[in-house]
């Protein structure tokens, strides 16, 4: 469902890379000019499938890794003593959070390092290869030309994000329910369900927008060949290229399409877990 906006949000976040615009020249002259163009140019070069690049691996992530952090959650959360769901600390649901993203996200991050990977190559102009020819070829390369190490480039932010989206995210979610729910306003059911995992949804692409472009761009980098150097030696080293580079707006470069991706797939995410949830007889989160 949301592919389409994830390939919009990485062509954004990486153009114009460590060129020296600051300010609002950051997101100024721009071949992806906003959400609605950006689509609409991948749409006009690539044809509708160039919007679900990366689709396979990005399936394969969402498959481990979200199975990991929705998983591990609740038994974090119980773990840090949380026995009574309705009036848990906030803390202890940050912390369960960001624990079982910590984990999904170290085990997914070769499927996330391609997932990226495909998403990033834009138009071919004649002549041009592109980068992998599918999932499995892209793994084989990877593992060829710099071992088992290469699919955990970028595990650092990866894992980053991952601790920060997953700590926002659920605890979000959690809180706001429960929330509404002891406050009276709303009963349990679909409709608390996609209140709750919109504000969830805002919540976590304000907090993730940063670390999510860093993690872009150190995922993409392609290796100098001549000096074997890298352009990005870690995410502080990228952070601060940025920074001096594109100003502060550089980090938030992609935020809407973040924010467009992240909210819609929050509120699918969490009505279907919860409908499941009823399903098989578990009570709701």
């Amino acid at each position: 469902m949301t592919n389409p906006i994830d390939v919009i949000k990485i062509r954004m976040q990486l153009e114009n890379e460590l060129s020296v615009h600051k300010g609002l020249e950051a997101i100024r002259n721009r071949y992806y000019d906003g959400f609605i163009k950006g689509g609409a140019r991948i749409v006009k070069d690539e044809g509708v499938g160039g919007l679900y690049k990366g689709l396979f691996p990005s399936l394969i992530r969402e498959g481990s890794y979200s199975t990991i952090r929705f998983g591990a959650y609740e038994p974090l959360k119980v773990y840090f003593g949380a026995t009574d769901p309705a009036h848990t600390p906030l803390w202890k649901k940050i912390c369960a959070g960001a624990i079982s993203g910590t984990i999904g996200s170290a085990i997914a991050t070769p499927t996330d390092l391609i997932k990226v990977r495909m998403q990033a190559q834009g138009k071919l102009f004649e002549g041009e290869i592109p980068r992998y020819t599918s999932t499995l070829a892209a793994f084989r390369e990877i593992i060829v030309t710099q071992g088992l190490r290469g699919l955990y480039i970028g595990v650092g932010p990866t894992v980053k994000r991952a601790a920060i989206l997953t700590a926002t995210q659920i605890p979000s979610y959690d809180h706001a329910k429960h929330t509404i729910l002891n406050a009276g306003l709303m009963t349990e059911g679909p409709y608390l369900h996609v209140i709750s995992s919109m504000i969830a949804g805002f919540m976590t692409a304000l907090t993730t927008s940063p670390v999510d472009v860093i993690k872009t761009r150190i995922m993409n980098q392609q290796t100098n060949v001549a000096h074997h150097e890298k352009v990005y030696k870690n995410a502080f080293d990228c952070f601060f290229k940025i920074l001096r580079s594109e100003g502060p707006l550089g980090l938030y470069k992609g935020f809407i399409p973040n924010w467009m991706r992240i909210g819609p797939h929050t509120i699918i995410t969490f009505f279907i877990f919860e409908e499941l949830r009823h399903l098989v007889g578990m009570d709701p989160i």
